[in-house]
């Protein structure tokens, strides 16, 4: 049985917007049921992506989730930023209390305005990130996403990779999945006298 890819083809030659979701220190203190063990690799490739974007001059989101329940919550110190990932004031900032980062309605104009040209990395992959990378799909909006610079939560008897790689290859047919350093590869690009990037698409 063939399985059918939804995703649209990509153009690499539009500026996206790198999305960096719910990476708050949740998801690293080791005492909080959100923690998630294998979160070091993510976090390394969500620095590169971001050390890139800030290089060639691409539009950065934050979206993070603030809740009011033991988790999330904004009078504690788990909801604030990981230690590396604080936005500038040149950044964008999104709150939202459900998993797709269109629950921000701020995010979902955003997105419509600037085409939906976005590339998402950040926690957790089976919930944020496939959320926002089905919804994506129904508005007809394109994104990459860094499965490598994302990490899943275990549930039941499968691990946290095993979720991982399976979410992956479900957000494959609603969009682009590479591998940072690919991503990174594919848009080091050099501006142009009109102040475009002309992107290697070698």
């Amino acid at each position: 049985m063939s399985v059918i890819a939804f995703r649209p083809y990509a153009e690499p030659s539009r500026i996206p917007t790198l999305v960096l979701v719910d990476l708050q220190q949740e998801h690293i203190a080791d005492t909080r049921i959100l923690a998630i063990p294998n979160a070091a690799e993510a976090l390394a490739n969500c620095r590169a992506a971001l050390s890139h974007a800030r290089m060639m001059g691409f539009p950065v989101a934050f979206v993070r989730w603030i809740g009011h329940s033991h988790v999330f919550n904004p009078a504690t110190r788990f909801s604030r930023w990981i230690d590396g990932f604080e936005p500038t004031g040149l950044d964008m900032v999104f709150e939202r209390d459900r998993p797709s980062c269109y629950a921000s309605s701020h995010f979902s104009e955003v997105m419509a305005l600037g085409g939906g040209d976005f590339v998402i990395a950040g926690f957790a992959g089976e919930a944020a990130c496939l959320s926002t990378a089905v919804e994506a799909f129904h508005r007809n909006q394109r994104f990459v996403y860094l499965a490598d610079a994302s990490a899943s939560h275990a549930c039941e008897d499968l691990t946290g990779p095993e979720i991982h790689r399976a979410i992956t290859r479900v957000i494959s047919l609603y969009g682009e999945v590479m591998e940072t350093k690919t991503w990174i590869a594919m848009t080091s690009g050099r501006p142009d006298p009109r102040g475009e990037h002309l992107w290697n698409q070698t």
